[in-house]
């Protein structure tokens, strides 16, 4: 199966650059029509207790999975225009490579149950915080200008930080992209702070709570405590963002007195900065207690969904989060959404792909779970020292050097899995271990364009502002020489 082929048909695409997506209501419904023919497959009801035994399957059960990261990395760079109209079909080709042979192989009853737990236990309620992040944020509009001096510039980026661990990268770096890009406008070279802005406020930002940044979030899940995140990564990463905007502030000084500024602002002043759709701070507010309320109440209601054991706390959550996203759409005024230039098309995107990557790492983890006895030993003795013990120095960078190319998210699993997958062990006497697998996944991610969402979507966004922004290639000699040391310096002070 081909997922890659160029396409000659149509150079020019319609869509905005910011998203350059297409509107797929009837794709989605398609879409959403396979997974639910997929949950009435015959023999769920059957699948309690069912679990996969990893060490009785081959390394080959991985290619769907492989297959899919590498169609996400590469055919938006290879072949864009088919990427845009065909992304949903390529995860559904992947996922579907992986689950008729091993429905065929194992039993329905094996893989319905499998299906189930990655759509309800990980893959529904992953979806649900994204979209309802996505939709607080876009309501949310900041208007007026400022004047992008080094010292406002260096504030906009603490202040993004500070949201990011909050309301997502995604959400803070939709939320601050604009008024930073509108500040800046009257300066000569202004694509230093948006790369600054990637790698502070799109990724590094997001690493203090689990509505930071996806694989936080995927780790909440699967039982690390809400604040185990806070406790155990708050000093790498205030010293990874200290460290930048101590580097940008003396970068951003040296560019400002040595060209100034442009004799006429693009924006014109206005009387007072606001905030448009106010009231999606409050709804920010409900998101985080529904998420802690999720994490701390525990009466112990479980309901079993296909041998998937679903709690009552994680339940209320996802219906109060689906409840914010509407109530959010009805109270923001279309003037805002229009101000923000909101569109739903890449939360399709997110749901489309995710949905894919999810399927498709069920053997993956099932593999990783096995340990050194499974298919994929050597991996876990990369990451393992030769008395046994897990090596955080070597979880730290495989976890980021696959991030860098890879979403984060699945990379998260993938050596959380390796690391035993248990969140009481990993949380106590593997604290360290986890905070690197934490860490490389979350800073890391800024190592290239395609390393998390958010970075693409400030890069177009950036770009269709008139910003020059580097190339895939020149972006990475930034990441290169601005973040690879001061990765090295944080292995050597909290991982040897």
């Amino acid at each position: 199966m081909s997922v890659c082929r160029r396409s000659a048909r149509h150079p020019s695409h319609a869509a905005s650059p910011e998203y350059r997506l297409e509107t797929a209501t009837g794709r989605s419904r398609r879409w959403a029509g396979a997974l639910a023919l997929l949950l009435l497959w015959p023999g769920l009801a059957l699948a309690s207790g069912i679990d996969i035994d990893g060490s009785r399957l081959s390394a080959g059960w991985g290619i769907p999975f492989a297959g899919i990261l590498l169609s996400i990395a590469l055919c938006p760079l290879l072949a864009p225009v088919f990427w845009h109209h065909h992304f949903g079909k390529v995860a559904a080709g992947w996922s579907l490579a992986f689950l008729l042979p091993f429905a065929a192989l194992y039993g329905a009853d094996v893989a319905g149950a499998s299906l189930v737990h990655a759509l309800v236990a990980e893959y529904i309620p992953f979806i649900i915080l994204l979209t309802a992040l996505f939709t607080v944020a876009g309501g949310i509009f900041i208007r007026g200008n400022l004047h992008g001096s080094p010292g406002l510039n260096t504030a906009l980026l603490a202040i993004g930080a500070v949201l990011a661990s909050f309301m997502g990268t995604t959400g803070a770096s939709m939320l601050m992209i604009r008024p930073l890009i509108r500040a800046n406008d009257n300066r000569v070279r202004t694509a230093h702070t948006v790369v600054f802005f990637i790698f502070i406020v799109s990724n590094a930002g997001g690493a203090l709570t689990p509505l930071g940044d996806p694989p936080l979030f995927l780790g909440f899940l699967k039982g690390v405590d809400f604040f185990w995140t806070v406790r155990h990564l708050f000093p790498l990463t205030l010293f990874l963002v200290s460290a930048l905007l101590v580097i940008f502030i003396l970068l951003d000084r040296w560019h400002y007195r040595r060209e100034g500024v442009l004799p006429a602002d693009p924006t014109p002043d206005t009387r007072r900065i606001g905030f448009d759709g106010a009231i999606n701070f409050w709804l920010l507010g409900v998101v985080v207690a529904l998420v802690l309320m999720s994490g701390l109440w525990k009466p112990g209601v479980v309901f079993d969904l296909y041998g998937t054991p679903v709690e009552l706390p994680g339940l209320l959550r996802d219906a109060g989060l689906v409840l914010v996203t509407f109530v959010s759409l009805r109270v923001t005024p279309a003037r805002v959404h229009a101000d923000n230039q909101f569109s739903w098309e890449p939360m399709i995107e997110v749901a489309k792909l995710f949905a894919g990557i999810f399927l498709t790492i069920i053997p993956v983890i099932a593999m990783l779970r096995a340990g050194a006895g499974g298919p994929f030993g050597a991996l876990v003795a990369a990451v393992t020292r030769p008395d046994g013990q897990p090596d955080p120095a070597m979880y730290f960078w495989a976890s980021g050097v696959l991030s860098s190319f890879l979403d984060n998210a699945p990379t998260y699993l993938v050596f959380f899995n390796t690391a035993g997958g248990d969140p009481r062990l990993l949380m106590a006497g593997m604290a360290t271990t986890l905070a690197a697998i934490s860490v490389g996944s979350v800073f890391m991610g800024a190592n290239s364009y395609i390393g998390n969402a958010p970075n693409m979507m400030v890069k177009a966004i950036a770009q269709q502002r008139g910003v020059r922004m580097p190339s895939f290639f020149g972006y990475m000699g930034w990441s290169i020489v601005v973040l690879t040391p001061l990765f090295v310096v944080t292995t050597f002070i909290w991982f040897r």
